[in-house]
């Protein structure tokens, strides 16, 4: 029903990066022996959600139209611009933060009334996101030629 066409394309992704922010989900309970919802809603961590859907989109798209073809080169152009800002600037973003809110904290010491900490994991280190784009390949993978088909 699904075979080879666009809904295929765009359920493979986002089902990869669901399943991806499952296995974060699953990582920290694993990790703190704690429950924490709000650990499904948040960037950063391993793997990443982003890698993961877009390279499931791009590969896919692969898989439909060809690796060949103009619509799977635009799919990973954008593939790769999501993990280039997942690795890199959304990273360099987080350790801002993080300096920030060393700064805050000196503030607060010395009788500063505090602002709000900022957010410090906003992004993933190259291996999450190496982790995210296979994650998102192995379930285009099975879903074209496994579940599809």
């Amino acid at each position: 029903m699904f075979l080879n066409t666009s809904y295929e394309i765009i359920l493979n992704g986002i089902e990869a990066a669901i399943v991806a922010q499952l296995l974060k989900f699953l990582g920290h309970i694993f990790k703190t022996r704690k429950i924490d919802f709000q650990v499904l809603a948040t960037t950063g961590g391993m793997p990443s959600a982003h890698t993961a859907g877009v390279i499931a989109l791009s590969t896919t798209v692969g898989f439909i139209c060809g690796f060949d073809s103009v619509e799977f080169a635009i799919a990973i152009g954008f593939a790769l611009v999501v993990m280039y800002d997942a690795a890199g600037l959304r990273r360099a973003t987080g350790r801002i933060a993080a300096s920030l809110n060393k700064i805050r904290d000196d503030f607060y010491a010395q009788g500063q009334v505090p602002a709000e900490r900022l957010k410090e994991l906003l992004g993933h280190t190259p291996f999450e996101v190496f982790v995210g784009a296979l994650l998102g390949a192995y379930m285009a993978y099975v879903n074209h030629f496994l579940l599809f088909q």
